[in-house]
């Protein structure tokens, strides 16, 4: 398999992935071959599978590869829990619930803080471990698994069997509102978290370029995706000093290619917003789209709203959203405009087919 990686697998890919069908051909069929070789060798057909995904894994298609794959992968994986609960030892739960109530506070309140402290230790803040440790306040369905490999051979009994699975169920069901609502935990836990982190986290300061000074600018942009950039350029033409903010490396180092400055941070830090000196700015614009993720419900346009607010701003603010109902709500939270960037563009296209005045 080494070898493959190293000598076939990215040329072989190369030519394959000339036609996309053949590429999810030859995904399926190379995972189900690796299967079929592993159970043969007597490792099992999961390591086989494994071994195969690794393969794939290693080489610069793996992202196509795993997005032409997603439905079939959700599909199968239903399959797989359906077979996994009904192996499921249900009536041996009910003599497990003291002890599946200590492990289950373990695992929600334990794995986030072990978390935060390896993090804190690693330089960064005490907000990204907490939101980091969050993710993994849960046993995986894997553990599952293992304890049924474990009964199957006769190493454990079915009670550790029964212990093991009232604690999945318990930390992943309560592990996905805490997830979801990570932004608000941090809220009220923030205060109490300073242990975990170093007087200077390193980590997440912006080594590439020396932060400039705010107060310098005339306008800061949060959001460097392609409306951001576009606002930037046009301000830099017209003679104004632009700060672009953001936290994605790649959108920094474009934005920096083209000769702006711009500085490492998120636009929900309410802490990061404080320490920006804004006095200065003519205004604050947010490129940022307005849409919760799949982990959390926190609203990046409100966030920053919210953290400007905390940090004392008084200039203009203008939001950019996608939907006409957003920006009422932007408004009388302290919008100073909302910026629609789907109906700018479809007025400006209208205003050069038909002319002003033309019936």
């Amino acid at each position: 398999m080494i070898l493959f990686i190293r000598h076939l697998a990215d040329p072989l890919l190369g030519r394959i992935a000339r036609s996309p069908e053949l590429m999810v051909i030859f995904a399926v069929g190379w995972a189900a071959s690796l299967a079929a070789l592993g159970d043969v060798l007597g490792f099992g057909k999961e390591l086989g599978g494994l071994l195969a995904g690794v393969s794939l894994a290693s080489t610069e298609y793996r992202e196509a590869i795993s997005s032409r794959l997603a439905a079939l992968r959700d599909f199968l994986l239903l399959f797989f829990f359906i077979n996994l609960g009904a192996a499921l030892p249900l009536s041996t739960l009910g003599d497990q619930i003291g002890p599946a109530l200590v492990l289950s506070l373990f695992v929600l309140i334990g794995n986030p803080l072990i978390v935060l402290a390896i993090m804190g230790a690693m330089g960064y803040r005490r907000r990204t471990g907490f939101l980091a440790g969050l993710t993994v306040a849960q046993i995986s369905e894997f553990s599952l698994i293992f304890m049924a490999m474990g009964v199957t051979i006769g190493h454990v009994g079915p009670d550790a069997m029964g212990l093991v699975t009232l604690v999945g169920l318990v930390t992943i069901a309560l592990s996905v509102y805490m997830i979801t609502w990570s932004h608000s935990l941090l809220a009220i836990c923030g205060p109490y978290l300073g242990i975990f982190e170093r007087r200077h986290p390193h980590r997440e300061v912006d080594d590439t370029a020396s932060a400039p000074d705010a107060a310098a600018v005339d306008f800061v942009i949060f959001g460097l995706g392609r409306y951001g950039c576009r606002i930037g350029t046009r301000l830099r033409d017209r003679g104004f000093r632009v700060l672009g903010v953001d936290f994605d490396p790649e959108a920094l180092a474009n934005w920096r290619r083209m000769g702006m400055e711009a500085i490492y941070g998120d636009a929900t830090d309410p802490d990061f917003v404080a320490h920006l000196d804004l006095g200065g700015v003519r205004a604050v614009v947010s490129a940022v789209p307005r849409e919760r993720g799949a982990l959390t419900e926190a609203d990046p346009q409100l966030a920053l709203l919210h953290g400007l607010s905390a940090a004392g701003y008084q200039g203009k603010v203008f939001l950019s959203v996608q939907q006409m109902a957003d920006a009422a709500d932007l408004m009388t939270r302290g919008a100073s405009v909302v910026l629609m960037p789907f109906d700018d563009a479809a007025d400006h296209a209208v205003s050069q087919l038909v002319p002003d005045g033309q019936a």
